[in-house]
């Protein structure tokens, strides 16, 4: 993710707060929660392809989720990245989200 989406993140999440008096949490948010409560977490597939490692969503009912990375410290990054994305979550509020890997060898992201 670049500094400057992350800086822009971070600007409309300080104005947001500021106007709604530092409690408010976006609805994406909210849905978010809602989604992984009633169906659970998002299962990948890792395939290797020229260098880097894909993860293609298997079980998301609003589509796939498709990212990449060089390394799997990346791939995890980037696959919680597009979590966030998927809902039209800004990367600002990848804290309370609390997207996490459920198990070392497992392949499987929720909000914990």
């Amino acid at each position: 993710m670049s500094l400057m989406k992350q800086t822009k993140d971070y600007i409309k999440k300080i104005f947001i707060s500021c106007i709604n008096n530092h409690n408010y949490v976006p609805k994406e948010l909210v849905e978010m929660m809602r989604y992984f409560k009633n169906y659970g977490a998002i299962n990948f597939d890792f395939k290797k392809e020229k260098g880097s490692i894909v993860a293609i969503s298997t079980n998301f009912i609003y589509g796939s989720i498709v990212t990449s990375g060089k390394d799997e410290k990346e791939l995890d990054e980037n696959i919680k990245d597009a979590i966030l994305t998927s809902f039209d979550i800004p990367s600002s509020y990848a804290k309370e989200a609390n997207i996490k890997k459920e198990g070392k060898l497992q392949q499987v992201y929720a909000a914990a």
